[in-house]
C-alpha cells in the first residue's frame, strides 16, 4: 500500500514537472530586439530572442499581407517596436501590426505593398547575435540587376547621351531596348587621346572624374565598360567595428558611392564606363549573389571594398587580395579570407533556400586566366593606393575568398585601411581621405585598362 502511494505521488510529481517544463518552454523565449531592412531586392524582418522561436506563416493575396504566428512568447515592448521600424519608402512593406493572439502566441500581420514570395527561417547564435527568426519578403516581380544598371542611364542627371555602339554589343543593345531607345551606329573614333593615368590630375571632390579623361565623352565607342563595385557586408552583417563605433559596412558603402561617381563620369579613349553596385544601401547580400549580379551585368571587373580589422589596434595600411586556387599566400591572408567568408553566417543566409548550394558550386570554378588578370588589376590598384598612404603589404596577396570566385571576371578585394586602428578609423571617416582613396582607385582602374583593354563580351546575359 505504501509502495502504491509512493508510485502515485511519483507519477503526480512527474506529471506536474512536465506541465511546469512545458509552461517554462512556452514562455521561455523573450524577444530581445527587432529589425527591418528594406531593399529593392527584398525586405527583411529579423526578430532576435534569447531562445529558439517557433513560427508559422499564412500568405493572403487580397489585400496582400502575411500573417505570422510566433509560439511560446508574449507581447513585449521590444516586439511592439516593429510597428515603428517600417519606413515609408520600404518598397515591399506597408506596415506591421502586432498583437497577443492567444495565451502563448503573438501574431504579426505584415501589410504588403505588392505580392511577395516569403521565406521564413531561423538562425542559430553567431557573433554578437542570439537566436534569430528571419522573414525575407521577395517581390513576385523581382528586379533584374540589368534593370538597376539601366536605371542609372534613365536618370535626368546623366551628363551625356546614350552612347553609340555597334550591334555586336548585346548587353548595350539590351539596355537600350529597356530604355525604349534604338541602338545608334558607332561614331567615328575620337582623335583626342585619353590622359595617361599616371600623369592624371586627381579630380576635385565636387566634380568626380572630371579630369580623368579628355575629349568628347562618348566618341569611338565599342561598348560599355562595366565595373562591379561590391561594398562588403551590409544589413545584419555590420562587418568590423572600429574602437569609436564606426561600422565597416557604412564606410565601404560611402567609398563605393564616391568611386561610382568617378567611374560614371569617366571614359577610356572615348569608351564610356559605368559602375554597378552589388548593394546600394544597407542590406544583406549573400556572397554568391554578389558574384551572380556581376556576371548578370557582364561586368569587366569586380572590386570588393572592405576595411580590415585585427585583434590588436597596431596593424595599419591598405591591402589588395586576389583569389588563390591553392593555399593562401600568408597566414594572415588565410585568416582574413576565413573571416570574410563567414559573412553569410552573420548576415543570415537561408541555407535551405532552393538552389543555394548549387549556385555556389557553379561559381566555384575559378580559372588560371582569371587569377592572372586579377593579379594584374590588384597590382595596379595597390600601386595607386600606396601613393596616398601606407600599405600593409607591398604585394597583392591571395586566398580563397568566396566573393572573388567569378570564373570569367578579374576580381580583387581591397582593404582600404584597418578600421581597428584608432588613427585609421578616423581617416576612414575623413572626407579628404575618402576622396583621395576614390581618386586612387579610379587611377588604378584606368591604369589597368590602359594595358589590358576590355575583351569582347561573350558571356550569357540571359
Amino acid at each position: 500500500m505504501r509502495r502504491r502511494s509512493l508510485v502515485q505521488h511519483g507519477a503526480l510529481a512527474l506529471t506536474l514537472g512536465l506541465i511546469q517544463d512545458h509552461a517554462l518552454g512556452a514562455q521561455g523565449a523573450t524577444i530581445v530586439t527587432v529589425r527591418v531592412w528594406p531593399a529593392p531586392e527584398y525586405s527583411r524582418v529579423t526578430i532576435e530572442s534569447d531562445a529558439p522561436l517557433r513560427a508559422s506563416q499564412t500568405l493572403i493575396d487580397s489585400p496582400p499581407r502575411l500573417a505570422v504566428d510566433i509560439s511560446g512568447v508574449t507581447l513585449n515592448p521590444a516586439l511592439k517596436e516593429l510597428v515603428a521600424k517600417v519606413k515609408a519608402d520600404d518598397p515591399n512593406i506597408e506596415g506591421i501590426r502586432v498583437g497577443q493572439f492567444s495565451a502563448d502566441v503573438v501574431r504579426l500581420v505584415i501589410d504588403l505593398k505588392q505580392g511577395v514570395r516569403p521565406q521564413m527561417f531561423t538562425l542559430a547564435p553567431v557573433a554578437a547575435y542570439q537566436h534569430r527568426l528571419v522573414l525575407d519578403l521577395y517581390p513576385v516581380h523581382s528586379m533584374d540587376p540589368l534593370d538597376a544598371l539601366v536605371a542609372q542611364y534613365a536618370q535626368p542627371k546623366a551628363t551625356a547621351p546614350w552612347p553609340a555602339r555597334p550591334a555586336s554589343d548585346p548587353l548595350g543593345d539590351l539596355m537600350a531596348q529597356r530604355l525604349g531607345k534604338k541602338p545608334e551606329a558607332a561614331a567615328p573614333p575620337s582623335t583626342t587621346a585619353a590622359v595617361t593615368p599616371t600623369t592624371t590630375t586627381p579630380p576635385a571632390p565636387s566634380s568626380p572624374g572630371a579630369n580623368l579623361t579628355q575629349g568628347p565623352s562618348y566618341l569611338g565607342t565599342d561598348r560599355l565598360i562595366i565595373i562591379a563595385l561590391d561594398a562588403g557586408h551590409g544589413g545584419e552583417d555590420p562587418g568590423a567595428i572600429g574602437p569609436g563605433g564606426t561600422l565597416e559596412k557604412d564606410v565601404v558603402l560611402k567609398l563605393a558611392h564616391l568611386l561610382r561617381d568617378r567611374i560614371n563620369a569617366s571614359s577610356i579613349k572615348g569608351t564610356p564606363m559605368r559602375a554597378f553596385l552589388t548593394r546600394d544601401a544597407d542590406y544583406f547580400v549573400p556572397l554568391h549573389v554578389r558574384v551572380q549580379k556581376a556576371r548578370r551585368v557582364q561586368a569587366d571587373l569586380f572590386v570588393s571594398l572592405h576595411a580590415d580589422a585585427f585583434f590588436t589596434p597596431e596593424p595599419q595600411g591598405a591591402s589588395v587580395f586576389a583569389l588563390s586556387q591553392g593555399g593562401a599566400s600568408s597566414s594572415a591572408a588565410r585568416w582574413l579570407a576565413a573571416k570574410e567568408n563567414k559573412a553569410d553566417l552573420i548576415g543570415g543566409l537561408n541555407v535551405k533556400a532552393k538552389g543555394v548550394e548549387l549556385q555556389s558550386a557553379l561559381l566555384d570554378m575559378s580559372t588560371t586566366a582569371q587569377i592572372v588578370d586579377s593579379l594584374k588589376l590588384g597590382g595596379t590598384l595597390l600601386g595607386e593606393v600606396g601613393r596616398i598612404g601606407k600599405l600593409h603589404k607591398g604585394q597583392v596577396e591571395q586566398a580563397s575568398f568566396a566573393v572573388l570566385k567569378a570564373p570569367d571576371i578579374p576580381s580583387v578585394l581591397v582593404e582600404a585601411a584597418f578600421i581597428s586602428n584608432p588613427a585609421e578609423e578616423r581617416k576612414l571617416n575623413s572626407e579628404e581621405f575618402q576622396n583621395q582613396f576614390a581618386d586612387a582607385m579610379m587611377r588604378g582602374l584606368l591604369g589597368y585598362f590602359s594595358k589590358n583593354p576590355p575583351l569582347s563580351r561573350n558571356r550569357n546575359v540571359g
